[in-house]
């Protein structure tokens, strides 16, 4: 079973891939459908893990 520390080291991978091609620029993403799908894809890897992080209690 996977920590939340993994958990939360996949989330901030995949923020760090879409903040390298988020660079440069909306027409990149908006013209090449790899980079729109990939993009994507990271957002639900970063979805994922964030709903099977251990819920904080306060």
């Amino acid at each position: 079973m996977r920590e939340d520390r993994d958990r939360l080291q996949d989330i901030l991978d995949a923020i760090k891939k879409i903040d390298r091609y988020a660079k440069r620029g909306r027409r990149l993403f908006e013209e090449d459908e790899l980079v729109h799908t990939w993009m994507i894809h990271l957002i639900q890897i970063i979805g994922e893990a964030a709903s099977k992080l251990t819920p904080c209690l306060s």
